[in-house]
């Protein structure tokens, strides 16, 4: 039986990794730079108060990214915030190989261009070290949330981490995968 081989991760090995060879000169085809996983984030600080907006937020990943969510807990009290240590607060998700690729796949051709008013994603918000982090308002983007169902809209973070060394190699390699980075000086004179 032949294993399932994604979409996206056969075009990074036919097409991309020639490519950023090419641009970047590497002497080795283990130097260039490629996606490591994805991690998605999504902080529910009002879960203190109300469990079932946990349940929801772990159900809407599950749904989003086809893989069972972990909860994140309080490191410290905050009395501000009327936070406990240990108190549930967010939930994340680590994304690898095949289910990292759909994920990626999903979000450049479905989710990101349903988003309102979508011009393209900017290109600042990379860290220095060549990872990417995409902050996204409305779960409602992804095709697996129902409008309808959804009892209230929120967002969530993803950081797409790579082995990238500088943020011009990482800006390459997702640019290569199909991100629809735009300038900052087009988003300025949109």
């Amino acid at each position: 039986m032949e294993q399932y081989i994604p979409r996206l991760k056969t075009r990074y090995r036919d097409e991309v990794v020639p490519e950023l060879k090419k641009e970047f000169s590497y002497d080795n085809v283990m130097q260039v730079p490629r996606l490591t996983k994805i991690c998605i984030n999504k902080g529910v600080g009002e879960a203190a108060e109300n469990q079932k907006v946990l349940d929801t937020a772990v159900e809407e990943l599950r749904k989003i990214t086809g893989q069972h969510p972990t909860v994140r807990n309080a490191r410290k009290s905050v009395s501000n915030f009327k936070l406990r240590e240990g108190m549930p607060i967010g939930v994340a998700v680590t994304l690898r190989d095949a289910r990292m690729y759909e994920f990626l796949d999903r979000l450049i051709a479905l989710a990101l261009p349903r988003t309102r008013d979508f011009r393209g994603i900017p290109d600042r918000s990379f860290d220095g070290r060549g990872n990417y982090t995409l902050g996204i308002k409305e779960q409602t983007i992804f095709p697996e949330i129902s409008v309808e169902q959804a009892d209230r809209i929120d967002g969530m973070d993803i950081t797409f981490v790579t082995t990238a060394e500088t943020d011009e190699e990482a800006y390459a390699l997702l640019k290569k995968l199909g991100m629809p980075f735009v300038r900052r000086e087009e988003a300025t004179a949109a």
